[in-house]
């Protein structure tokens, strides 16, 4: 066993205001994507308006937090936030769904294209791969909050977390999140992203490994005490994974099918 390295989840306090890890690591991925979702339109030779730019990332920054949040209180507690009702605006203590916000960014990036006269594959393509930054860093987030722990385990680095009322030794399942969700989709998508020819494929590609990776992980996951597993063994977020691999699989041979057609 790995003691849990014990990080107040709150740097610092000062009455009813507060800044904690989780909130401030959110802004530090919009920054990084803001330096260097640049880089990767130059790449592409996608040229957008200083305005249009900042637009665009005002866009996602609203979707992840919007689509992220409203995502986690239909998709896992809805009961717990009706009547509570005030903690829906309280981002900064946890509680969002990637899947909602996921979904959000998809939504509000397809309108901004279409307004602006932008393709959607490829401005999609350009921001993907800086997404895995984003979970990486929300997963690092998760871990420093002592939430979304795994499931009760022996293995040699198994940690005890300090909101686990069982004090049992479990997986450090957002670690696992962080490394293959974050790091290696990272930089599967990020080559992909270089290499290919096939607009949309990057986009399609993120899309799929999250949701097989994810699904896999959910078996070393905590599932959510209130809901459990839904249909035999999945749990919502492998039903949702299963829906983005699906999707995605549709996607790429949908690429390739109106490419042939060229």
């Amino acid at each position: 066993m790995i003691k849990y390295p014990e990080i107040n989840p709150t740097i610092v306090k000062l009455g009813m205001f507060e800044i904690r890890w989780y909130g401030l690591i959110y802004i530090f991925g919009f920054l990084i994507a803001y330096i260097f979702l640049k880089k990767n339109f130059q790449l592409k030779n996608i040229k957008l308006k200083k305005e249009e730019y900042e637009t665009l990332m005002f866009d996602m920054m609203l979707g992840v937090i919007i689509g992220g949040r409203i995502g986690y209180i239909l998709f896992y507690n809805i009961s717990y936030y009706f009547s509570h009702p005030l903690e829906i605006f309280a981002v900064w203590k946890g509680g969002m769904s990637f899947h909602g916000g996921a979904l959000a960014v998809i939504i509000f990036g397809y309108l901004f294209c279409k307004k602006h006269n932008y393709s959607f594959y490829k401005l999609g393509d350009a921001v993907m791969p800086l997404a895995s930054i984003a979970l990486f860093l929300g997963r690092i987030g998760n871990f420093i909050n002592a939430e979304l722990w795994g499931r009760e385990t022996d293995v040699p680095w198994a940690m005890i977390f300090p909101t686990d009322p069982a004090k049992l030794t479990r997986h450090p399942s957002q670690l696992y999140e962080a490394l293959l969700e974050g790091l290696v989709l990272f930089m599967i998508t990020y080559i992909l992203f270089k290499k290919s020819k096939q607009t949309g494929l990057v986009f399609w590609t993120w899309i799929g490994l999250y949701g097989l990776f994810r699904f896999f992980i959910e078996f070393y996951r905590e599932p959510d005490a209130q809901l459990g597993h839904l249909i035999g063994f999945l749990t919502m977020g492998q039903i949702l994974c299963s829906i983005m691999f699906i999707t995605s699989i549709i996607g790429i041979f949908t690429l390739f099918k109106d490419e042939n057609k060229k």
